[in-house]
């Protein structure tokens, strides 16, 4: 992708403007998960080291628009970030209109986005007024990319200079490294509750890659495209035709999607529900399926050791209750352990992740979810086009 790049710029006392993804999770006043923060510093740090004069926004919850309230708004966000610069970082509250300074080599947070009238219509006026407060604006908002925002799409449209930071940069690189030029094979592992949410995908990737795995809910409706009994699993009966046709399409071009022949139930989701060990094709009728058994989690490892290329998106069972873990903890492992190059994102995925604390041994992890899904479609994404556009 030809966008221009952060690092090919000259800073030095030019007002840059950065649109970071800082939307984490905050109790009583505190950060309580601060990967995205962590993951956004690079682009960060080198601006204030360039000797920048540094303004960050992100969006953070969802305020309503034009209300500013203290649970949304980023001073616990500021805190952070001042100690990981060891020195004070200023919340500019009403900066829409200017009317503040910021001095080389000093780092401002501007408060939330959202709270901005105009911001998320991607109103011309509020991002006009946006791009005047720079020089350069900065997209490193890789987990926005799919919105066409006042602050991830309208300023890149106005500012004199808008190029791409440090994350943004990698998380392009490393999805388009596994999707557009992927070693094989190429293993696809979609998890989630529901076929219709990640239907989508589901088509695209079936026409990419070599094994598409399917975890969780969304396994259900294809075990039962398979002829199985799921009980009272979480299924979408609507979509068991389009399981059918997506397997035959697989198998028409020597690709597979596999399906489970052991499977883990209980009678209640529940953290106390003892867990129950069945072949496939022996589920009851009051049976719920929680998880893969460990011949079906031996294939995936098989698979997932033999990949050139892994993309992983979403846990294969109820990994939360440790008795329905052991699939996605099988795949977790086998990740760490192949010498594919792996790719994973989503938050549920980045959850199983940190639970089976491999976080160091996956090759790349996208802290985006929407964004994530929809390159993974094939889409474009509105923040990234623009950038395209620019660098024209």
């Amino acid at each position: 992708m030809s966008v221009i790049k952060l690092i090919d710029l000259d800073l030095n006392n030019k007002r840059v403007f950065i649109r970071a993804d800082l939307n984490v999770p905050i109790k009583d006043g505190k950060v309580t998960s601060d990967a995205r923060i962590a993951a956004s510093m690079a682009t960060i740090n080198h601006c204030v080291a360039q000797g920048a004069r540094v303004m960050v926004t992100s969006h953070l919850g969802r305020p309503e628009e034009g209300v500013w309230t203290a649970e949304n708004s980023l001073q616990p966000v500021a805190d952070d970030i001042a100690k990981r610069l060891g020195k004070p970082v200023r919340l500019i509250k009403d900066w829409m209109d200017g009317g503040f300074e910021v001095a080389a080599g000093e780092l401002v947070v501007l408060e939330n986005c959202r709270i901005n009238k105009g911001e998320k219509k991607n109103n011309e006026e509020t991002a006009r007024k946006y791009a005047s407060l720079c020089d350069i604006f900065v997209m490193d908002a890789f987990g926005t990319a799919h919105r066409a925002e006042a602050s991830t799409h309208g300023i890149a449209q106005y500012a004199p200079v808008a190029c791409a930071g440090i994350l943004l940069t990698e998380e392009l690189d490393a999805l388009t490294k596994a999707l557009h030029e992927p070693a094989r094979p190429m293993v696809a592992i979609v998890g989630g509750s529901k076929v219709s949410t990640k239907l989508t995908v589901l088509e695209s990737l079936s026409e990419k890659v070599d094994q598409l795995v399917v975890g969780g809910g969304i396994a259900n409706t294809f075990l039962r495209a398979a002829g199985h009994n799921v009980g009272k699993s979480l299924c979408e009966d609507d979509l068991v035709p389009v399981a059918k046709s997506l397997m035959d399409k697989m198998q028409a071009r020597n690709a597979t999607i596999p399906i489970a022949v052991d499977v883990v139930v209980g009678k209640n989701f529940s953290a106390e529900e003892p867990a129950v060990l069945k072949a496939a094709d022996n589920v009851a009728d009051d049976d719920m399926i929680f998880d893969i058994g460990p011949k079906s989690a031996q294939e995936l490892v098989d698979i997932i050791m033999q990949a050139g290329t892994v993309v992983w998106n979403g846990p294969v069972g109820v990994f939360e209750f440790d008795q329905f873990g052991e699939g996605t903890r099988a795949i977790a492992k086998a990740i760490a352990e192949t010498s594919a190059f792996t790719l994973a994102g989503g938050g549920d995925t980045i959850a199983a992740i940190q639970k089976y604390d491999i976080y160091d041994k996956v090759s790349y992890i996208s802290t985006a979810g929407g964004a994530f899904l929809e390159f993974l479609e094939g889409k474009k994404l509105p923040a990234v086009e623009i950038l395209e556009l620019r660098a024209r």
